[in-house]
């Protein structure tokens, strides 16, 4: 056992990881970063281009930025949040061209655009950044459990080194998960390291969860690639097998009608509507899209290519661990959450897309999270340390009766239920229901049983975790019962006025929901000035 001390120690090295553990160290906290894989090359930032909600501080600008995807979200999302993330993500942005060099693009008369983000790039430079901070940095390390003090605080985590295989434990002030969505081993492009593994922490811990309804992401990938970049598609043009056009399919709007149509034929897409101009501008902004294309001798601009949909769950949804403060902050004392492994209906509602948003709030979830772990690590006193603990972890590592292997035999079972189309995305609740008890029956026999040693032990949470996820889906799913933001009910098509509220989720061996109160919200902009002076 590797047993560390530390102020503050930050679960998952994506781009909302790396900014916790910068500004917890700016701050002035000792800091570990545990990653699961190895910190700037993992998670789905690292693997590709995205673009990022930056926006000039101009009130007509903001307000336009503000004002564009609310409809799409079904109203859910706050103002005061939605302002405070343009804010600090416009002050990240030109902290990674003064303070990191990032070699932005620059425009005709020579001014940098600083709309997006070369993943690879972005991620190498957190990665130097992090460690010119004083973080120590566990690569491969994955985190399998949270750990509490007497009075049920957070008060550190216990992990696997997967390179030694050994366990390792750390103490800390304050924990945050920056660990991700969950899209269910799905295969979409670098999302193997995304099984949820924070929110069921979380949740053992006591944490809540929002917005668990807007977690059926699927994006457009080449039937051949796992490459999920569908910002290009809103240029494309999708047909039938028989080549004929595929009327209402869309990148934005009308991924249902490609869904439906994939149950009983290919879809065919050819990207025909870009000029030669935004063709090369594509290249440009995102060369790793192209790769599979030019190695099979495909040109997207003029031949037809067979395109699938690839889940990718709360890493493209809205659905996560639901925060309640202006600094990140959970239900529960010395947890925090950032980036994926976080609610991010308080900015986008009940619908998001890839990069832009998601990519703002990993940068400004980040900032306020490290900030607020550290602040709440010096409150402690030094104490941190010699706190006596306890571990949290359950399902998939302390089973309730005979234990057994089998982790790959769960995971199978919960694919089954959430990555038909038919299941999740084209949502009925005839569907939802048995798909749900078929979870249950899953869940039960996972905690039963389900234990693994060494490295297993990581495999095994994972699968737990992606259990845990899809019924706090689809819990969440049969009681929003309406159609709002990518929550598309095929029973129920209509928005409901009533329903215009954030469900809350929790609860493990018994899941539960219900509406969140306007007393029960998360604190908006007055009480965010009122921590940040």
């Amino acid at each position: 056992m590797t047993d560390l001390t530390t102020d503050v120690l930050v679960a998952g090295g994506g781009p909302a990881g790396a900014w916790a553990a910068i500004k917890a160290a700016e701050a002035g906290a000792s800091v570990v970063l545990a990653d699961k894989g190895y910190l700037g090359t993992s998670g789905a930032t690292a693997s590709g281009g995205t673009g990022v909600w930056y926006v000039e501080p101009e009130p007509e600008a903001r307000e336009k930025a503000m004002a564009s995807r609310e409809g799409l979200g079904g109203y859910l999302a706050d103002r005061d949040w939605m302002a405070r993330v343009l804010d600090q993500t416009y002050a990240n942005m030109n902290e990674l061209a003064e303070v990191s060099k990032y070699p932005f693009p620059v425009d005709a008369d020579g001014r940098q655009i600083r709309r997006g983000l070369q993943g690879p790039e972005y991620m190498r430079r957190m990665r130097v950044r992090v460690r010119r901070a004083g973080v120590r940095v566990l690569d491969h390390s994955p985190i399998t459990e949270l750990l509490a003090d007497g009075s049920g605080a957070v008060a550190g985590a216990a992990g696997h080194h997967l390179r030694d295989d050994r366990p390792f434990q750390v103490k800390a002030g304050a924990v945050v998960l920056a660990t991700g969505g969950c899209a269910f081993l799905s295969k979409a492009l670098g999302c193997d390291v995304n099984t949820g593994d924070g929110a069921l922490f979380a949740a053992e811990a006591g944490a809540e969860l929002s917005g668990m309804e807007f977690s059926n992401a699927y994006a457009i990938a080449p039937a051949f690639t796992s490459v999920t970049k569908t910002a290009f598609y809103s240029f494309a043009t999708f047909y039938h097998a028989d080549g004929t056009v595929l009327e209402g399919a869309g990148s934005q709007r009308g991924r249902s009608v490609i869904a439906r149509t994939l149950l009983t034929e290919p879809v065919l897409c050819r990207i025909d509507r870009a000029t030669p101009e935004e063709q090369l501008a594509m290249r440009l902004a995102q060369a790793n899209f192209f790769l599979p294309f030019d190695r099979q001798g495909i040109d997207p601009f003029h031949d037809l290519f067979p395109v699938t949909l690839l889940a990718e769950g709360t890493v493209r949804g809205t659905g996560g661990i639901r925060i309640t403060g202006p600094d990140c902050s959970t239900t529960v004392p010395g947890l925090f959450a950032a980036g994926d492994a976080a609610t991010r209906e308080l900015i986008c509602g009940g619908f998001t897309g890839g990069g832009s948003h998601n990519s703002a709030w990993a940068m400004s979830s980040g900032t306020w999270a490290g900030q607020g772990a550290a602040r709440h690590a010096a409150a402690l006193g030094g104490r941190a340390g010699r706190r006596s603990v306890r571990p949290l972890g359950e399902a998939g590592i302390r089973p309730a009766g005979r234990p057994a292997g089998g982790h790959a035999e769960y995971v199978a079972a919960v694919q089954a239920e959430v990555l038909p189309y038919e299941k999740n995305l084209l949502r009925h609740g005839d569907r939802l229901a048995p798909a749900l008890e078929s979870l249950d029956g899953t869940w039960r026999d996972l905690r039963e049983s389900l234990v693994e040693d060494g490295a297993g032990t990581v495999r095994a949470r994972s699968a737990a975790a992606m259990t845990a996820h899809a019924r706090w889906m689809y819990t969440a799913a049969l009681a929003r019962t309406e159609t709002r933001g990518m929550h598309k009910r095929q029973d129920l098509p209509d928005q409901d006025p009533a329903q215009h509220h954030r469900l809350v989720t929790g609860g493990l061996d018994d899941v539960w929901t219900r509406p969140e109160t306007a007393e029960a919200a998360p604190a908006a902009r007055a009480e965010a000035l009122a921590v940040a002076s």
